[in-house]
């Protein structure tokens, strides 16, 4: 967290059931950094015991602020509860500098937008750069209910009735993607954004259709996977640093509190940035970016999400 923002929660506002929209400030006023269409930042709650990404949906035309939409999950080990129980107005938090890794392809003569659920949050940004741009788009966004859907009130005044389309579950609203797809032009980018079954069928379906892999994208947060695990200990060969990972630490904040700069953007085990080198011992996988041939492999590892197996890990940094 050597480059971490220093903010202040301006403003906290209920969205829709279980959702939560937060405003950051700076906490000493000045502007925070400008951010493309489709970025995060990591959010380090507790003392930075917990950091959890989430989209930027605020306007990209101002930077005197961050906005944020977290969704209390069910299963929450700490981050979004975190958020919804323990942070109120005025409260200070540290946050990330803004990463992409879900930015809008130069070469698409079309965008399709998919969103489902809390999936809609990096769409609120998208939309603005393409209105911008006067660029060809689509949304799709689906949800159980418009009791816990976010933006239902502003996207109706914001895009057009071609633009737009609403799948309520919970009314028998189905959104058929073989369909949606097959009517596509050549040129058109699909992106998707939400719980893994809707990510894993737009990919499946596209990839089955004859879309090449580069007009796919896609993004699934994976907030409050379980980093922690045994005690453990790690030697950092190119560095002479052997450190010791508590039951509670994470490798990735171990190194970090030790003063050495790792590469990550997600801290979720997603974009891969943090992939080093095991060089003895075997890893604790828990990414969701190794295949499992790669991660049978033993022969790298995500540092923000994975541990080590046994006792004692020894890698290439």
């Amino acid at each position: 967290m050597n480059d971490a923002l220093k903010v202040r929660v301006a403003r906290i506002e209920q969205l829709a059931a279980g959702i939560k929209r937060f405003t950051l400030e700076a906490r000493d006023g000045s502007p925070l950094p400008a951010f493309d269409s489709g970025s995060h930042v990591v959010v380090h709650m507790d003392g930075g015991r917990i950091s959890n990404a989430y989209s930027l949906t605020g306007s990209l035309d101002g930077t005197s602020c961050y906005r944020i939409s977290v969704r209390l999950e069910e299963a929450s080990r700490g981050g979004s509860r975190h958020m919804h129980e323990n942070v109120a107005e005025g409260d200070e938090l540290e946050i990330d500098p803004p990463g992409n890794l879900f930015g809008l392809a130069d070469a698409a003569g079309k965008h399709l937008l998919i969103a489902g659920g809390i999936g809609i949050t990096p769409f609120m940004t998208h939309i603005q750069a393409l209105a911008k741009q006067n660029a060809g788009f689509e949304l799709h966004y689906c949800f159980r209910n418009r009791q816990s859907a976010a933006y239902l009130d502003s996207l109706p005044l914001l895009l057009t009735d071609a633009q737009l389309s609403l799948y309520e579950s919970d009314l028998g609203g189905r959104l058929e993607l073989a369909a949606l797809l097959a009517e596509q032009p050549q040129d058109t980018h699909v992106y998707v954004c939400g719980p893994a079954s809707l990510n894993d069928a737009v990919i499946d379906t596209a990839r089955a259709a004859g879309w090449s892999e580069e007009r796919i994208h896609y993004e699934q947060f994976r907030n409050d996977v379980d980093k922690t695990g045994g005690a453990f200990e790690v030697e950092l060969a190119k560095s002479g640093v052997t450190l010791s990972v508590g039951a509670d630490d994470t490798l990735l904040r171990a190194i970090e509190k030790a003063g050495i700069k790792v590469d990550c953007m997600c801290r979720e085990g997603i974009c891969g940035s943090c992939e080093t080198a095991i060089l003895e011992g075997e890893a604790d996988h828990r990414d969701a970016y190794l295949s499992d041939d790669e991660k049978a492999a033993q022969k790298t590892m995500m540092l923000c999400v994975s541990r080590a197996r046994g006792q004692r890990l020894v890698l290439d940094l």
